[in-house]
């Protein structure tokens, strides 16, 4: 591959990795042929993906697979757990060669139960089929060593590897070791413990090792309520333990509930051209397929048509079987054969919802990714969402914004900026002085500004904006149509930018009387939004504390005929303040401004003594 070639595929990748979400998940790296060669869990899927392209591996076989990474897909889900699992399931599932490839050439660890007369349960390495059954491999092995612990709170088998069989104890060649004494083994060395009782707990074991941890609770509940009815209550106590041990661990262990078994989940989102399909399968209580693709709209398809097309060519690629489908709303004639189910609660629901994080996800990775590409795409994408969430009747081309500030009512300013095409344009920022309110009175500045600025602009015919926004709720918004429709009859939109108690930018408002706009704070719209109100604020606030700032270090100074600013600035770089000016002798200041000036500075002086 060529250095074009090479610079192209990272940027490609880059570009991806930039658009990651920070949150839980499973990334898959795929070949130039799109096989999955590496399979990975993250708790913040962006930080982790990012940490293979953004250094030289001093690993040889990290740097070869990195280099055989030629596309990124990733599946996100709620939890850091819920991704431990997942990535445990899609190893199993498509055995990457390059999972095992980083362990440093060692294979997984596995549990084995061995064939001996009293089992023992361990994790091993080496595979030898002769000495017990195998369980694994486990490429997650914490998911493992949960696994042991939870057997070993289940079931006190023997860890100890002395050979033993019925002869030798029978003959009584075996004593009770440390773990009986601790608790941790009931000794069935010793006859203590009968050999059917110890293998009930070996089956036991393995019905979990194999994932049937439904089937175990089913038992151990059947247990208790047995032993209630006898008034065996410490037994049920013991029961009642280890059942809430391995309901804990099947709560902690599984991304959906293990009583779900074959099933597709379909979910969609819709742009104005594409749609986004996101299809899940779920095996055994857990998802052992994930993806998420794109249909082009050629027509006016609705979401049940495309939808429809979606499941049936994911199910034909994938060969699925499965006799239901998980859906957001009920689809028809997809054969009569197949069980539709639109759920409203339970784990079914937890799974539409699962698939519908990841399909949003999906979607906004391809809006941001376009974005960047074109970024003229996303002014006219975001002007179109505003122009729909507020019926406009053309596209908000020019927006322009306004806000006072002022102190007590001293110094009062107001500021207006200028959006065009979703960019500000600062050559087009205005700033005004408050001249006729008398006050601290923010609705009759508003208006002031607001009669001034479309006054102007209709005596020398400049265009006028598309819409106002007001930095505040309901009253600017009254204030400013006041002067918009009632006195200049224009006709201009007019929004409003409404905070909540904490200060927080939190509602768009619209329409006469004002109506609260659905947006997502989260959303770019949203962020384009505040960052105006934020920009016209910054605009005033600087405008204000500059005007505040001149008339601070305005003096008596000022008004003395001859001493203008060269000489006020001799004198304070001498004396450093009014007062030890007025306590300078004319001799003193003879020799800094000569002596004409000093004489008409002392006797301006003299005269604001006597006033004051």
């Amino acid at each position: 591959m060529g250095k074009e070639e090479k610079d192209k595929r990272r940027a490609y990748l880059m570009g991806i990795v930039s658009n990651l979400p920070e949150c839980p998940g499973c990334y898959q790296y795929l070949d130039e042929t799109g096989n999955i060669i590496y399979v990975g869990k993250a708790k913040n899927l962006k930080r982790r993906v990012y940490s293979y392209f953004s250094k030289e591996h001093d690993s040889r076989k990290t740097a070869i697979l990195v280099s055989k990474i030629h596309d990124i897909k990733y599946i996100v889900v709620k939890t850091e757990e819920d991704a431990l699992l997942l990535d445990n399931n899609l190893n199993k599932q498509w055995a990457p060669r390059y999972n095992i490839l980083l362990k440093d050439g060692k294979t997984y660890p596995s549990i084995v139960i061995t064939n001996e007369y009293l089992p023992r349960i361990f994790q091993t390495r080496k595979i030898d089929k002769r000495l017990g059954t195998y369980f694994g491999p486990y490429s997650h092995v914490p998911t493992m060593y949960m696994l042991l612990e939870l057997i070993g709170k289940l079931y006190p088998l023997r860890r100890c590897r002395e050979h033993i069989t019925a002869d030798s104890i029978a003959k009584g060649k075996h004593k009770e070791c440390l773990e009986y004494h601790i608790k941790n083994c009931k000794a069935p060395c010793t006859n203590r413990q009968s050999h059917d009782e110890y293998m009930e707990d070996i089956a036991e074991a393995k019905e979990i090792l194999k994932g049937n941890t439904a089937q175990i609770e089913r038992q151990m509940h059947k247990k208790m309520q047995e032993y209630a009815e006898k008034m065996q209550f410490e037994e049920a106590e013991t029961i009642k333990r280890k059942y809430l041990l391995l309901e804990n661990y099947r709560n902690k262990s599984e991304v959906v509930s293990n009583t779900l078994h074959n099933i597709d989940v379909f979910n969609i989102e819709n742009n104005e051209k594409v749609a986004y399909i996101n299809y899940l399968h779920v095996t055994n209580g857990c998802i052992t397929q994930a993806f998420t693709f794109e249909y082009a709209k050629r027509l006016e398809e609705s979401d049940e048509e495309l939808l429809a097309a979606g499941i049936i060519e994911m199910r034909q690629r994938y060969h699925s079987e499965s006799k239901e489908v998980i859906v957001p709303f009920l689809v028809e004639h997809l054969g009569s054969d197949l069980i539709v189910t639109v759920p409203q609660k339970g784990d079914k629901k937890k799974l539409l919802e699962l698939s519908k994080l990841n399909v949003l996800q999906y979607k906004k990775d391809r809006i941001s990714q376009s974005d960047k590409l074109n970024p003229e795409q996303k002014q006219v994408r975001l002007m179109k969402e505003l122009q729909e969430a507020l019926r406009l009747p053309t596209l908000p081309m020019q927006i322009e914004c306004f806000d006072n500030s002022n102190i007590s009512g001293k110094d009062a300013v107001a500021g207006c900026v200028v959006f065009k095409k979703c960019k500000p344009s600062k050559q087009d920022y205005r700033k005004y002085n408050i001249k006729t309110v008398v006050g601290p009175d923010d609705y009759a500045s508003m208006q002031e500004v607001v009669r001034r600025r479309y006054s102007r602009m209709m005596q020398e015919g400049t265009p006028l904006p598309d819409l106002i926004i007001t930095d505040g709720g309901k009253g600017q918004m009254e204030v400013v149509r006041e002067v918009v429709e009632d006195e200049l009859h224009l006709s201009i939109p007019i929004a409003g930018l409404a905070k909540n108690d904490k200060h927080r930018t939190n509602e768009l408002l619209f329409g006469f009387p004002p109506q609260v706009i659905a947006l997502k704070t989260d959303s770019s719209l949203f962020r384009l939004l505040t960052q105006i109100q934020d920009e016209v604020h910054r605009y005033a606030i600087t405008f204000h504390r500059d005007k505040r700032s001149k008339h601070q270090v305005a003096s008596v100074l000022d008004n003395i005929p001859g001493v203008g600013e060269k000489t006020k600035a001799l004198l304070l770089r001498k004396w450093h303040s009014v007062k030890r000016i007025r306590e300078a002798s004319e001799e003193d200041l003879t020799a800094v401004i000569g002596a004409a000036k000093a004489k008409i500075l002392k006797e301006r002086l003299a005269e604001e003594d006597e006033k004051s």
